[in-house]
């Protein structure tokens, strides 16, 4: 990481300010992702599952998980000293999906984290982001060190289109989550690169 802006340095230029959700099923790693590149204390919004919550929410697989994200995780990275990151971390259990369209508005682009034993919880996230034609990528969490399917497996299983990077990542390892957010950003320039061409009279 960059040394942290200093707005007194000669000739400081403020950082270019860059909005990211990350997203993806419950249990995946999203609060461990934000926080493993926050430069700041992250916020989190994690609170205890009970048993009042039994036949709501879907623990599936995650039977050790004892707590969820109920609003949104945020995290702060200076990238370099020309960007500075803001990732939200969308919540996981569908019953506080309605918050997604506040968390995402103003966003770049998405990570949707993805547990390769849970394939099938990544769905709604995918279907999200297609449906608003916003940029993302899909990161593979290596649980226990590694993944379960391989990445063409997960493409396929995904129905993921060719043009969408599908990653492998470990969310606990800043180094490995800031490239998996660096990859987000190429996706976005590309894009944004491919729409400014297509604007251009012939």
């Amino acid at each position: 990481m960059s040394e942290p802006f200093d707005p007194t340095a000669p000739e400081a230029v403020a950082p270019i300010p860059v909005k990211i959700v990350v997203a993806g099923g419950f249990g995946v790693g999203k609060t461990t992702f934000v926080g493993a590149l926050s430069d700041i204390t992250p916020l989190t919004t994690e609170a205890a599952m009970t048993t009042v919550a039994n036949g709501i929410d879907d623990r599936g697989a995650v039977t050790t998980k004892t707590t969820t994200t109920v609003a949104m995780d945020f995290g702060r990275a200076a990238i370099d000293k020309s960007l500075v990151l803001y990732m939200f971390g969308t919540p996981g259990q569908d019953r506080f999906g309605f918050m997604w369209d506040d968390l995402i508005s103003g966003a770049l682009g998405a990570v949707v984290l993805a547990d390769t034993r849970r394939i099938d919880d990544s769905f709604p996230a995918l279907d999200y982001f297609e449906s608003r034609h916003i940029p993302f990528i899909v990161a593979l969490n290596r649980f226990d060190g590694k993944i379960f399917h391989s990445l063409d497996e997960v493409r396929s299983a995904l129905a993921i289109d060719d043009s969408i990077p599908v990653v492998t990542t470990d969310a606990r390892v800043r180094n490995e989550v800031k490239g998996t957010v660096l990859a987000l950003l190429d996706v976005v320039l590309a894009r944004a690169i491919a729409r400014s061409e297509s604007s251009v009279p012939a």
